[in-house]
């Protein structure tokens, strides 16, 4: 966390933390801000009532805390990953090599020649033919990212399956950043992930499914609204070096159950859906993806209640209603 603040500093941000039922209630460190349960619940916004305490949710309050501050630019992350020494401040037009296909593109086995695949990963194309590389790769050309991800050396974030089976400490390679256009799918995590404005909108965080699918089933609504607004996903070599909490690997692996046997049936839902065109739509996009999840009951109908509320409190901040956050 002082790497964050020191991180921080760098960027001329402010680190805003999160707390929850179980604290803390304190976070004596310079340059940071705590929001405990209790102020969360003070904010003048309709969500943070709604959200399950004692769950990663609780990050959706921050998210609307920092857009009413005025934020352009947010980044996010978890309190086990340090920024390294390539870590910097990001601009949302890049350079990069875009990726036109397969439909599932694997961009961990761009940065390194280990088998290894992001958490929410289909398991089935782990060893799909050019696994390892990137065949619709094309030259470097500018891009514009609205979601950026950066990968985490050490311990990066990845399914239980392969902790299980394969866990060690990863170094991943300086490749080029890499860009996945239209119809490209790959899960993005919430561990040091960049978002832009037009994005915001996206980065609702789903309560009612399990701890481990919350970041990744966003990612994959986040993507296919990304598509609408003519904005490609980007992933960067390790900008983080991950010392992971304890965690217990079976639960976790129980977690990633619902991912593993449903999430190409899950993308296949929203491939399947027409959306509005245009950065102004994303919100309703967003509503759009969640109605036509809850209707193959990936998610329960509850759930539509705080997508909902998550968009009147993104309405209200763009009207100028909330002044004091």
């Amino acid at each position: 966390m002082r790497g964050l603040v020191r991180a921080m500093r760098r960027a001329d941000g402010k680190l805003l933390v999160l707390g929850d039922r179980k604290g803390p209630q304190e976070y004596p460190l310079a340059g940071t801000e705590l929001f405990t349960l209790e102020r969360q619940l003070t904010l003048p916004f309709s969500l943070p009532a709604l959200l399950p305490v004692n769950h990663y949710v609780r990050k959706n309050a921050g998210y609307l805390a920092a857009i009413a501050r005025g934020a352009e630019c947010i980044y996010e992350t978890d309190d086990d990953n340090e920024p390294n020494a390539a870590w910097k401040p990001r601009s949302r037009t890049i350079r990069a090599g875009v990726v036109s296909g397969p439909k599932w593109c694997n961009t961990y086995r761009h940065f390194s020649d280990d088998l290894i695949w992001p958490r929410g990963f289909p398991l089935d194309q782990i060893r799909t033919r050019n696994a390892g590389k990137l065949p619709g790769a094309t030259r470097m050309s500018a891009v514009d990212s609205p979601i950026q991800q950066g990968l985490a050396d050490l311990s990066p974030d990845v399914d239980a399956v392969w902790r299980l089976v394969l866990d060690r400490d990863i170094r991943f390679n300086s490749a080029a950043s890499i860009a996945l256009k239209p119809g490209v799918w790959c899960p993005f995590n919430s561990q040091s992930t960049w978002w832009w404005a037009d994005a915001f909108p996206l980065m609702y965080l789903p309560s009612f499914c399990t701890f481990r699918m919350t970041d990744i089933w966003r990612s994959f609504v986040a993507q296919r609204c990304l598509w609408e607004m003519d904005g490609m996903l980007s992933f960067h070599a390790a900008e983080a070096i991950q010392r992971r909490n304890q965690h217990n690997l079976m639960r976790d692996f129980a977690d990633e159950i619902p991912g593993y046997v449903g999430n190409d049936e899950l993308v296949k839902t929203l491939e399947d859906l027409r959306l509005e065109r245009g950065r102004e739509a994303a919100s309703g996009n967003l509503v759009h993806c969640y109605e036509a999840l809850i209707r193959r009951e990936v998610f329960p109908a509850k759930e539509l209640r705080l997508v909902r509320a998550w968009v009147k409190d993104l309405d209200g901040i763009r009207r100028g209603i909330f002044t004091s956050v």
